[in-house]
C-alpha cells in the first residue's frame, strides 16, 4: 500500500459487519443521552468517506451526514474548525437542531442549508480534517480511512477530472493537506481504521475491513 510519509500502515485487518463497527463506536461514548451522537469520518481524497457515510445513514435509523465540504464551500481548504464547532457541533451537543447558511452561501447566493432535525440519533461528520484536536472534545468517536493512494487518486480522476484547473486544485490541497494532516495525525486518535481500498474478501454492502488505532 502506497501512503504518504509519515502515515503508518496499519495491521491486523478483520472484517466486521457494519452494525457491529457501530456498535463499538457507541462503546466509545456510552453514555450519550439528550443529543445525538457525533462521529467523524476522516481520510484523504478519494478515500470512501461520502460513500461509509451514506452507508451509515442507509442502515442507522435516526441519521444524518454533515459533509466538510459544505463548511469549507469558498471558504478555506482547512481553516474552518472554528466555523464547524460553533454552527454544528456546539447546536448539537446542546440538543438543538441545526439550520445553518455559512456565510460564503449567503456571499454567493448558494440555496438551502445545511439542516438536521432535532431527534436526530446519529450525526456522521465526514471529510478531511475532521478528525483534529481542537474538535476532540465535541466528537464522541471517529474513524480515519485508510487506502493506497493510487486507488485514491484514480477515483478522484474519474470523479472531478484531470484539467489543467483541476491538477492546480489538487497541488494547492495537498500544500495544506500534508502539513495539516502530519500535524494532526488523525489515524493515531481514531476509534478505528477502516479499510478505504479491498484488504480482504468481505460484502461491501454489509461489512467493513476494520483494524484497531494506529498509536504512535
Amino acid at each position: 500500500m502506497r501512503l504518504y510519509p509519515g502515515e503508518p500502515e496499519a495491521s491486523g485487518w478483520q472484517v466486521m459487519p457494519l452494525l457491529d463497527a457501530v456498535r463499538r463506536l457507541n462503546g466509545a461514548a456510552p453514555g450519550v443521552t439528550g443529543r445525538p451522537r457525533v462521529i467523524a469520518i476522516d481520510g484523504r481524497g478519494g478515500a470512501g468517506k461520502t460513500t461509509l457515510a451514506r452507508r451509515l445513514r442507509e442502515v442507522v435509523p435516526g441519521s444524518a451526514v454533515v459533509h466538510s465540504d459544505d463548511i469549507a464551500w469558498n471558504h478555506a481548504y482547512f481553516d474552518w474548525g472554528t466555523v464547524l464547532l460553533e454552527n454544528i457541533l456546539l447546536p448539537l451537543h446542546r440538543g438543538e437542531a441545526v439550520d445553518f447558511r455559512p456565510e460564503a452561501w449567503i456571499a454567493k447566493d448558494r440555496p438551502g442549508s445545511i439542516t438536521i432535525p432535532a431527534g436526530t440519533e446519529y450525526v456522521w461528520v465526514e471529510g478531511t480534517g475532521i478528525i483534529r484536536q481542537e474538535l476532540a472534545p465535541w466528537l464522541d468517536a471517529s474513524v480515519w480511512i485508510q487506502g493506497d493512494l493510487d486507488e485514491q487518486e484514480r477515483l478522484l480522476v474519474a470523479r472531478d477530472g484531470d484539467s489543467p484547473e483541476q491538477q492546480e486544485h489538487v497541488a494547492n490541497w495537498l500544500l495544506e493537506e500534508l502539513p495539516f494532516l502530519l500535524r494532526e495525525q488523525p489515524w493515531a486518535s481514531a476509534t478505528m481504521i477502516i479499510a478505504g481500498s479491498r484488504q480482504i474478501d468481505h460484502d461491501p454492502a454489509a461489512e467493513l475491513v476494520i483494524a484497531p488505532p494506529i498509536r504512535s
